[in-house]
């Protein structure tokens, strides 16, 4: 069966929405938003305790950095089950980690903040997640290149929003 030019057009544009978050998921990963590079090679550390003292403000667990981390690795989840559908879960959830690990180890090689192991497992949680929510609209649908076409609106939009937000961060701090 061969693919028809709409659901090229889709996968292209699916594939150019996975760029685009990589690059942003790697400039607020390891520089914050950072502009211009102002902190880079002044903070250098690494945490190996699974929820230790890393994430501990005032004798409370951060929940709020945890789940945020988790979130921002959702659609990441979401584009690996669409755009390798060959792959196997362990194969996708390992590119999670892969990508996990690299921020973090990126973090620490430019000196950008804490590398902790408690962000690799709540990155992997988010992108565990993303993989489950597109399997679940997959079989609500059931039609997974309709849920390919509802995934990229919405990731369109969230990249319109995201473009505008980053634009506006950027000339602020011009």
């Amino acid at each position: 069966m061969s693919k028809t030019n709409d659901d090229n057009k889709t996968n292209n544009l699916t594939k150019i929405l996975f760029i685009i978050y990589m690059i942003a998921l790697f400039w607020i990963i390891i520089f914050k938003f950072d502009i211009p590079f102002s902190n880079l090679g002044y903070m250098r550390s690494i945490n190996l305790i699974p929820f230790s003292e890393s994430l501990i403000i005032n004798d409370k667990l951060n929940f709020r950095e945890m789940i945020m981390n988790a979130v921002i690795f959702l659609p990441l989840g979401i584009y690996l089950e669409i755009l390798f559908k060959k792959y196997s879960t362990g194969r996708k959830i390992f590119f999670v980690f892969l990508i996990s690990f690299i921020c973090e180890v990126s973090q620490f090689i430019l000196g950008v903040g804490a590398s902790d192991i408690t962000d690799i497992i709540n990155n992997m949680i988010g992108g565990i997640i993303g993989i489950a929510i597109y399997k679940v609209i997959v079989k609500i649908i059931k039609n997974d290149v309709k849920a390919q076409k509802i995934i990229n609106v919405i990731a369109t939009i969230g990249t319109i929003f995201m473009t505008l937000l980053l634009s506006v961060l950027f000339i602020y701090n011009l």
